[in-house]
């Protein structure tokens, strides 16, 4: 009996030990199941990207470069020019650290400055950042692959043109004038990209200084907003060779309208090297293209955030307009109608002799004080009032309002005068005005024709060009038949522009062959007949 009852308590301890196993079996299975599966999650990008939240995927990030391929299939930045990564942001973190506090309280998606050099802050639950961890997410993680910055988060630059330097800016862009800098801040990190630009028409002035265009790398590069912009802005320089008139007009005046027409008035002049007589001799013009206040870019400590920002103004074409390359179609005849519209000058049309055979029409000529003057003044005015002129002298000092000596031109039916920054004056004519331009000697034709002929002919004006014959300047009587400037002018020109300026800008004056002029006046009142 005995053994009966021990074998009956070993067959229970038995059976029990077996429900155990087989529980113990069945609950390691489970577990393995469940920790291969979730290392497979982990290796998959896919599931990563969408799983983890924001800050722990930009944590992984920070460890894990992209490599250049990625690089370039995960950028939709337009640009031209080669790249380096100076650190702008460092540049700015004084003058903005006072902002962070005011940044969390509007609950700003932007945190206060990062250097950019120390990546993202993480947290002790980090990704480990041993080499052969860094090795194995770069090579399976992939996180930016398929992501894209938002359509209007974008920066084009254009560096080719032999001009001028441009760049367009959308999406959150910060401007810090004291440091030069134009940031574009990324929604997500980005690959980073600058650009110098010279934000003058003529990029070849080394006098004026550059702005840095930046697209940052990350939003934590960015410094925190102090003034906040619903309008765009334009980033423009003066200087240069403004002062004289015709450049104040094709350097700064046409690129500018070229560069801000289209917003109506709604944008914002970020000025570098301001000049305060230029913007108060033209401050009709700037109202006209903007209703805001104008920023002394050099001197302003804001961090100014605007949802665009265009930098550089560009030359189409010398003193005038290229409608085709204006995405606007703007033409120089819509550059004229502004500039008499700002002015409040009334005649859009010469007179009609056709019309009105009796009239009088009104000649103006453009006096100069200094060389290329009309030594024989007075005959040219016998003869155009001859012919049936009513002749006037426009004399534009440099200090006037510009709007007072427009009103004069405005009234002319045809102005005339030698080659000159005075001949920019031809923008107040009427359309269809006739142009004369008198060419001094000196193989100065193509110089002239670029000038102000093709331009006038852009204007829609009606255009001629009178050429001196070398018995018509003064240098013959000055240097004598057997001088290079009278016999060869074109050994003059290959010994350089200032050779060239020296005799024939600088030295010159005209004696206008009366007889060999009648015909021109004559011709300019046929024009008025048609």
């Amino acid at each position: 009996m005995g053994e009966i009852k021990a074998m009956k308590s070993l067959k229970n301890i038995y059976q029990k030990y077996i429900g155990v196993g087989f529980f113990l079996g069945f609950f390691l299975v489970l577990l393995t199941y469940f920790t291969v599966s979730e290392q497979f999650a982990i290796r998959a990008p896919n599931a990563v990207s969408q799983s983890l939240p924001n800050s722990e995927v930009e944590a992984t990030s920070s460890v894990n470069p992209l490599s250049e391929k990625e690089k370039q299939s995960s950028s939709n930045l337009e640009h031209t020019t080669e790249t380096v990564e100076p650190d702008v942001v460092s540049t700015l973190k004084e003058s903005t650290s006072s902002t962070n506090q005011e940044q969390e309280e509007e609950g700003s998606n932007f945190k206060p400055f990062v250097d950019a050099n120390e990546g993202s802050k993480v947290s002790d639950s980090s990704p480990s950042t041993n080499k052969e961890e860094e090795n194995r997410v770069d090579q399976d993680f992939k996180p930016f692959e398929s992501r894209k910055q938002v359509p209007h988060s974008k920066v084009t630059c254009d560096t080719e043109t032999p001009n001028s330097d441009m760049c367009d800016i959308d999406g959150d862009v910060r401007t810090h004038g004291v440091s030069s800098s134009i940031l574009l801040v990324p929604q997500e990190y980005s690959e980073s990209h600058e650009w110098k630009i010279r934000p003058y028409s003529r990029k070849h002035m080394m006098s004026i200084k550059e702005v840095t265009v930046k697209q940052l790398g990350s939003p934590q590069q960015a410094p925190a907003c102090t003034v906040k912009e619903n309008i765009p802005a334009l980033v423009l320089a003066l200087g240069g060779l403004i002062g004289n008139y015709w450049h104040d007009h094709t350097d700064v005046l046409i690129p500018l309208y070229l560069a801000s027409r289209k917003f109506n008035g709604e944008v914002q002049f970020l000025v570098t090297n301001i000049q305060g007589w230029y913007i108060g001799k033209y401050m009709k013009v700037f109202k006209e293209l903007s209703h805001y206040e104008i920023i002394d870019f050099d001197k302003d400590d804001q961090v100014r955030c605007y949802p665009h920002v265009h930098v550089g103004i560009r030359i189409q074409k010398e003193f005038s307009i290229v409608p085709s390359l204006s995405p606007e179609g703007y033409s120089m005849v819509n550059f004229t109608k502004f500039m008499r519209s700002i002015n409040g000058l009334p005649r859009d049309a010469p007179i009609s002799l056709r019309k009105n055979p009796s009239a009088k029409p009104r000649l103006m000529i453009i006096s100069r004080r200094h060389p290329r003057k009309i030594v024989n003044l007075q005959d040219i005015i016998q003869l155009g009032e001859r012919l049936g002129f009513e002749v006037i002298i426009g004399d534009p000092p440099f200090n006037v309002n510009v709007g007072e000596f427009a009103k004069e031109v405005n009234t002319a039916d045809v102005m005339m005068g030698v080659h000159g920054a005075g001949l920019t004056n031809c923008i107040y004519l009427p359309t269809n005005a006739v142009f004369i331009q008198i060419v001094p000697y000196g193989n100065l034709e193509e110089l002239c024709k670029t000038d102000f002929g093709d331009p006038a002919v852009d204007m829609k004006l009606k255009y001629i060009d009178y050429h001196i014959t070398a018995e018509e300047s003064t240098l013959l009587e000055m240097l004598g038949k057997d001088h290079p400037a009278i016999k060869d002018p074109a050994a003059i020109h290959r010994g350089g522009w200032d050779k060239v300026a020296e005799y024939y800008l600088g030295k010159q004056d005209v004696r206008i062959d009366v007889n060999r002029f009648a015909p021109v006046l004559s011709k300019a009142m046929e024009f008025l007949r048609e």
